[in-house]
């Protein structure tokens, strides 16, 4: 099959909407950097379009009816978005999940040490990373501190340009010639991977007998009770507060246009948060469904979707009880009548074919910047090992709406086979039984701190949710 490039398609008028579209992307991936700020983000942005909280509708006593919208947020890292359609839900959903967590440094409970006159925060690193990409590079720390008394202060350091940043020191290419002899996954161990915060000691003024400055002296490890100053006046934290902290350490900056062209992102966190964007303003795009629309966006999958806050847990299975509930419909086997019967994509990115790195990829079956939404009918390892393999009905079913709707997509695998792999939600949502698929869109460089995107597919992978979300139903 041909590859087309989705460029060719459009007209000047739809080029405008693709450029501000992209530029409403870009400001959703500058103010979410961690999955706490999407959350955020993505509440306010659902409440001006009329979604109430699910907590609050059921102590209110109200029922859903068609058209309501509501969301159920879980420990601040996941949410779950519902717009009743006019058919029952025991005949099934079309939802759409993507994953809002990404690659990253972690910091530790207990980081902050001084040594050789450097104070330093110790970290360990989120999700599968290429550790010697990490050095040299401006960074910044996002998070949370909950104290004590359950107060939760939230730092955001390293964005603004007057702000300060931190860094990953790396060997001088001078004395480097034993450690560029290692394998590219030793050349930088995970524990090397501190982040330096500070330089400068605290100075204390001693006084001689009569009361007068007498000298400046540090005292030991003086720079880090130098930072450990610093954030009591600035945060009104200490040391011990790291111990219920959850900080991340990502890449400083904002996402930029790439290409004199300006055809591409590049930004830290577009795996996932593209699909995740995408996938929130095709829920906002609809309008009345046939079937319930629904969007699952999930912490911890970049980890195995394990966790209170994975797709593992049971809070989506929860949240769609509930829902039923509300309409009137639920009972246990209601239940698992609807997540049989339902419809997924799967919406995680695809690797972009890289000519630099040519003999990775198969290219009859990659995905291409550019070439519109892609599909993989199945992720897994080796012999598709962990993955979900899409059934040719589904496919068939997604074809058929995406002709309709003119909607251009690919179709694309994970790389050269036995050369790696890799896994999305898809196979814990058809746990249920229903059909499930993985597409999304193409990222070259995924998991680097820095990714790239098409302008083009980010929108056309929004069209296609849409064109789902209102047309997918194989009862």
């Amino acid at each position: 099959m041909e590859y087309k490039n989705t460029w060719e398609f459009y007209k000047e008028e739809q080029l405008k909407e693709v450029d501000a579209f992209a530029q409403e992307y870009m400001k959703f991936l500058d103010n979410g950097k961690t999955e706490r700020e999407c959350i955020d983000q993505i509440v306010n942005r659902i409440e001006e379009e009329g979604y109430r909280e699910l907590n609050a509708v059921i102590s209110s006593g109200d029922k859903l009816a068609v058209g309501d919208k509501v969301y159920s947020v879980w420990m601040n890292k996941s949410i779950v978005m519902f717009q009743i359609g006019k058919n029952r839900m025991e005949d099934g959903i079309n939802i759409l999940g993507a994953h809002i967590d990404s690659p990253r440094l972690d910091i530790k409970q207990n980081p902050l040490y001084e040594d050789g006159g450097f104070a330093y925060l110790d970290t360990h690193y989120y999700g599968g990373v290429k550790k010697y990409q990490w050095v040299t590079i401006p960074l910044a720390i996002h998070g949370v501190v909950v104290k004590k008394d359950g107060t939760i202060v939230e730092v955001s350091v390293g964005e603004k340009e007057d702000d300060p940043v931190f860094f990953v020191s790396d060997l001088l290419i001078h004395l480097a010639q034993e450690q560029l002899e290692k394998k590219a996954n030793k050349v930088i161990e995970g524990e090397a991977l501190d982040i330096i915060i500070g330089n400068k000691p605290l100075v204390i003024n001693k006084k001689d007998d009569k009361g007068d400055t007498d000298e400046r002296s540090a005292e030991k490890d003086a720079v880090k009770k130098s930072i450990l100053e610093i954030l009591q006046k600035s945060y009104d934290i200490e040391e011990e507060d790291f111990i219920s902290a959850e900080l991340e350490v990502v890449p400083a900056g904002k996402a930029r246009e790439a290409g004199f062209d300006r055809s591409m992102i590049l930004a830290y966190g577009q795996d996932d948060r593209v699909c995740a964007f995408t996938s929130l303003e095709a829920m906002l795009e609809i309008k009345e469904t046939e079937r319930t629309a629904c969007c699952i966006l999930v912490d911890k999958e970049e980890i195995g979707s394990v966790g209170a806050t994975g797709m593992r847990s049971r809070f989506f299975e929860n949240a769609v009880a509930e829902v039923m509930n509300l309409t009137g419909g639920y009972s246990e086997l209601n239940l698992r009548r609807c997540l049989a019967r339902s419809c997924m994509l799967s919406s995680d990115v695809s690797s972009a074919f890289d000519p630099a790195f040519a003999s990775s990829f198969d290219k009859k079956n990659v995905a291409y910047l550019s070439g519109g939404m892609v599909f993989n009918k199945f992720t897994g390892s080796r012999g598709k090992s962990g993955s979900n393999d899409a059934n040719a009905e589904y496919l068939g079913h997604i074809r058929a709406i995406f002709e309709k709707e003119q909607v251009n997509f690919q179709t694309a695998e994970l790389g050269r086979v036995d050369l790696g792999g890799g896994g999305t939600i898809a196979y814990i949502l058809a746990l249920y039984g229903m059909n499930v698929i993985d597409c999304g869109v193409a990222v070259l460089n995924m998991h680097a701190p820095w990714e790239a995107t098409s302008k083009i597919d980010v929108y056309e992978t929004k069209r296609g949710y849409v064109a789902f979300l209102q047309n997918a139903d194989l009862n």
